[in-house]
């Protein structure tokens, strides 16, 4: 399969809190994380080809996450297995405030990424290409990988999407906008978050935002903002996206799903404001459910839900 999406970044295996039993124990379902996977599972069950780039551990997680890329069809040849280090593991709490993650990802197969394990080819043959901030925060050879398969991308015409996804546990305000924004003014299409914004440019103000970062050079920009929707804008318009009504349980890999989404949809020939409605619906969905992997909706259960809306 020749893959339209290469997702590039790091892949881990989840236990995600679940309610507690009646005695009190607490019980941790094991599900598929990492934000870049997250995108790929989620672009695939709307259709798209997608490939992934990546390291993975020979161990029990490594294998768990090739039979899930197995399952959704997403192709796994760019996927590089190392003897000496492990794939990434994390945990998800819920709480008054909210989802927290407990990550256990230092020396992760995925950070021993180099620009060497980038397949050019793969890159070339592609139609766009997708990374996060969480894809270049892992180690600096990852960030210099990222770059490097950008640089292989715009040699090919080959677009590139780029998603904030900023983790101040990874690293310093200052160095992620450094090199969040290198990456952006490299990209076509940036997906930040609202409060990634506020923490990397200090604005507020979600037109000031899309001033911003479309100011850096990418053609469109859609702005998450959680329970406030979307706000998409292009140099020429700008368009709000309400939220899809959902009755959320868990919000892990919502984001994600609606970046896949998103993708898979621009990538089907969808306009910009189109693509952003279905994404949404498509990632309010995904919040229904625990876990970043299970929940992610297939296209016909996003479009029967769309149609149910509309009525």
């Amino acid at each position: 399969m020749t893959a339209e999406l290469l997702c590039i970044g790091e892949p881990m295996l989840e236990f995600n809190q679940q309610p507690p039993l009646p005695d009190g124990r607490v019980i941790y379902v094991q599900g598929f994380g990492g934000d870049s996977s997250n995108v790929a599972v989620a672009a695939a069950r709307q259709g798209a080809q997608v490939g992934y780039i990546t390291a993975i551990g020979r161990d029990p997680a490594g294998e768990a996450l090739l039979a899930l890329w197995a399952a959704e069809g997403v192709d796994v040849s760019h996927v590089r297995r190392s003897d000496v280090h492990p794939t990434g593991v994390y945990f998800v709490t819920h709480g008054p405030d909210g989802h927290r993650f407990n990550y256990h990802r230092k020396g992760s197969a995925a950070s021993a990424l180099t620009p060497a394990d980038i397949p050019e080819a793969g890159v070339a043959a592609a139609r766009l290409i997708f990374a996060s901030g969480i894809s270049q925060a892992i180690s600096d050879s990852a960030t210099d990988a990222v770059f490097h398969a950008f640089a292989i991308a715009r040699q090919h015409g080959v677009a590139i999407a780029y998603d904030t996804n900023y983790r101040p546990a990874l690293w310093s305000p200052r160095r992620a906008a450094a090199i969040i924004h290198a990456a952006i003014g490299e990209a076509d299409i940036a997906m930040p978050g609202m409060d990634d914004a506020a923490a990397l440019t200090g604005l507020t103000d979600p037109d000031a935002v899309l001033d911003f970062y479309l100011g850096l050079g990418p053609g469109l920009v859609l702005l998450k903002m959680g329970r406030e929707g979307v706000y998409f804008g292009t140099p020429e318009v700008r368009k709000r996206i309400a939220p899809f009504p959902a009755a959320a349980v868990d919000a892990t890999g919502a984001g994600d799903t609606f970046c896949g989404a998103v993708i898979a949809r621009l990538l089907n020939g969808d306009a910009p404001e189109d693509a952003a409605h279905y994404a949404a619906a498509a990632a309010a969905i995904s919040t229904t459910g625990y876990g970043a992997i299970a929940p992610i909706p297939r296209a016909p259960e996003v479009w029967a839900a769309m149609a149910m809306r509309n009525r």
